[in-house]
């Protein structure tokens, strides 16, 4: 009763109430930002750690458009059943470049931290044009319309740059090339395409997504989710020392 009445009596007194909550919201901010001041010696470095392309970019800029990671985290815990269902837990610095992040906390449809490389891409483009045809029990919308629009790619460039003031090492050439390496990466025959495997690895998906003869939002988001958990091998390094 003695700390209800103190309670009561705190209530009555405007500016001490003010004063406590302000200093409640000090040590939960304290607890926030404090981290970030060791974040250096905290997240572990991965040598093999490679940026999106613009074509990968542009693919999740259309994933968040569409809302998909309402209903998919990109986050797969340290429990024992996470890691037996969707594969090594995430790292921290496996999101380093990720502006915003998209971990999530909603699980509608599975995590899809480790999708890269899991399904065909024709798998894709069905599951994307309608999920029933290959998932009968889904209840994720359809996107018939993203085969259907073209790629946007006037905006790439400035994209990248901007990301280059946010830490992401994007290069001069990337930044000057990007809305051409867009396309070529969908379009592995174009005179631009080796342009793509030299500014961003040969290990690069280049390839046609989908059927379509020009790039669409299809063949970006598309190569977006096949770069999911592909992005380094730290991850799984790192399962493997553990089981040994």
């Amino acid at each position: 009763m003695s700390l209800f009445k103190a309670h009561y009596n705190l209530e009555k007194k405007s500016i001490w109430l003010i004063v406590g909550i302000i200093a409640a919201a000090s040590v939960g901010g304290l607890v926030e930002i404090a981290p970030l001041f060791t974040i250096d010696q905290t997240v572990e470095t991965t040598p093999d750690m490679r940026v999106y392309t613009p074509l990968e970019l542009a693919g999740r800029n259309i994933y968040i458009r569409e809302g998909c990671y309402a209903c998919h985290s990109q986050m797969i815990r340290t429990l024992r059943d996470e890691v037996e269902r969707y594969g090594p837990y995430s790292l921290a610095a496996e999101s380093q470049y990720d502006h915003p992040m998209l971990w999530g906390s909603k699980r509608t449809g599975p995590d899809i931290a480790r999708l890269g490389g899991k399904y065909s891409d024709e798998w894709h483009v069905a599951h994307l044009n309608n999920p029933r045809d290959v998932v009968p029990s889904s209840i994720m919308p359809a996107y018939p319309w993203l085969a259907q629009t073209g790629l946007d790619v006037s905006e790439l460039g400035a994209h990248l740059s901007t990301l280059r003031t946010l830490g992401v090492p994007y290069t001069d050439a990337m930044i000057e090339n990007a809305s051409a390496d867009a396309l070529a990466q969908a379009s592995p025959d174009s005179d631009a395409a080796s342009g793509v495997a030299e500014r961003y690895g040969e290990a690069t998906n280049m390839r046609r997504f989908s059927s379509r003869k020009t790039v669409t939002e299809l063949d970006a988001l598309i190569s977006y989710l096949q770069i999911l958990g592909q992005m380094t091998q730290a991850a799984y390094t790192t399962e493997q020392k553990e089981a040994e």
